[in-house]
């Protein structure tokens, strides 16, 4: 019976390690039947991406290592309000009976921002005077610092040039101008000319305050 039961272990085991080469073998023919067709997928893919980049190529940006400092101005600004304007634009060239043909057209939505305040630098000793525990002071009207497009939210929507026109390429340098003036003129008809000079009597009467002049007014006309 002893032997019996070894002989069937080793035929077993026999079985098992033929059973493992003749997987392996099947495997390693697969592969070397499919390495044709995986490499013709590879250049298939290689070629696909090539055409893409063909026709959809991707921008490449160069600034020009050589960077010129104009002007530094050293500035005293009371930033006090900051608008956030969305503005649709649309800018056309050449429309009219004929623009499917000849025309350009440009829907731009344009993302801006507004920042104004007062500027301290211009406020001067003889606008403000201390008499009677009352500090009075004349501030310089408010104005607008900043009126600037935020061009990571900024962008075409859509253009149409027409069949035989060319797109022009100031098209959108205009409109773009034309959304930084229309951002600027809604946000002062909007007041917030008067809403910085409001807050930043707020805020400098809270600084006199800190600095122990506790009456403090605010005046327009001259001292």
């Amino acid at each position: 019976m002893k032997n019996n039961s070894l002989l069937s272990l080793l035929i077993i085991g026999v079985v098992v390690v033929a059973a493992y080469f003749i997987v392996q073998t099947v495997r390693e023919s697969a592969q070397a039947a499919t390495a044709p067709f995986q490499q013709v997928n590879q250049a298939n893919q290689a070629l696909q991406t090539q055409v893409s980049n063909l026709l959809n190529p991707t921008p490449t940006i160069i600034p020009d290592p050589v960077t010129y400092i104009n002007e530094i101005r050293a500035l005293a600004r009371l930033e006090t309000i900051q608008y956030s304007i969305e503005k649709v634009v649309t800018g056309e060239t050449g429309q009219g009976t004929f623009g499917f043909i000849m025309g350009d057209k440009l829907l731009f939505v344009a993302h801006g921002t507004v920042i104004a305040g007062i500027d301290l630098s211009k406020l001067n000793p003889e606008d403000m005077r201390y008499e009677n525990g009352v500090l009075t002071v004349r501030l310089p009207p408010a104005e607008v610092f900043i009126a600037t497009l935020d061009n990571e939210k900024s962008y075409v929507y859509d253009r149409e040039t027409g069949i035989l026109a060319k797109p022009d390429v100031n098209l959108e340098t205009m409109v773009r101008q034309r959304a930084e003036e229309e951002i600027l003129k809604a946000a002062i008809e909007d007041g917030i000319l008067d809403q910085a000079q409001i807050n930043a009597e707020a805020y400098l009467f809270k600084f006199f305050a800190a600095l122990g002049f506790p009456n403090t007014i605010f005046v327009e006309n001259p001292l």
